[in-house]
């Protein structure tokens, strides 16, 4: 009997141990099921989530581009403002320019002299260049030399600034 016992608790902890592997093998089983499962899921949803990103993102450049149209047409509407009074500024400029020069012109030299030596470098050397040569040369006659030469440098180097674009050499 002790015999029959031995060999059948044997048998009970080899059915023990075998139940216990089946089990835990069925156990694993289950969870790389479960993962298997849960990996098809997230495969299965991969491109549904890919849609969705992409239409969002695709919502939201179309609001940007929206919102990019709208400060372009501001943009636009101010550019032609811009335009419109800069071209007011240089008619008016284009006028007054010419009614100064025109009213140097007629002025008595050392009078022309005491007002242009009194202006910035600039303008006087502008309304200076404008001017007849014969009057321009008895105002500067009257002007003090060092202004005069002053001015003078300016109108020269006026040519050298366009060629320049607008830069002194």
């Amino acid at each position: 009997m002790t015999r029959k016992m031995t060999l059948t608790a044997a048998h009970a902890i080899t059915i023990g141990i075998l139940i216990a592997s089946l089990m835990s093998g069925t156990a694993f089983a289950q969870e790389n099921a479960a993962e298997a499962k849960g990996s098809n899921f997230c495969a299965n949803i991969a491109d549904a989530a890919a849609d969705t990103r992409f239409a969002l993102q695709k919502a939201e450049l179309a609001s940007m581009e929206k919102e990019i149209e709208g400060r372009l047409k501001i943009l636009e509407a101010k550019r032609a403002e811009y335009e419109e009074w800069l071209r007011r500024r240089n008619e008016v400029l284009a006028k007054a320019d010419k009614t100064v020069v025109a009213i140097y012109s007629r002025m008595r030299p050392e009078a022309a002299a005491l007002q242009l030596g009194n202006m910035e470098d600039e303008i006087a050397a502008a309304v200076i260049a404008e001017l007849n040569p014969r009057v321009a040369s008895a105002v500067l006659n009257e002007m003090e030399p060092a202004r005069a030469a002053q001015l003078a440098n300016i109108i020269t180097d006026a040519p050298k600034r366009v060629a320049n674009n607008g830069r002194k050499e």
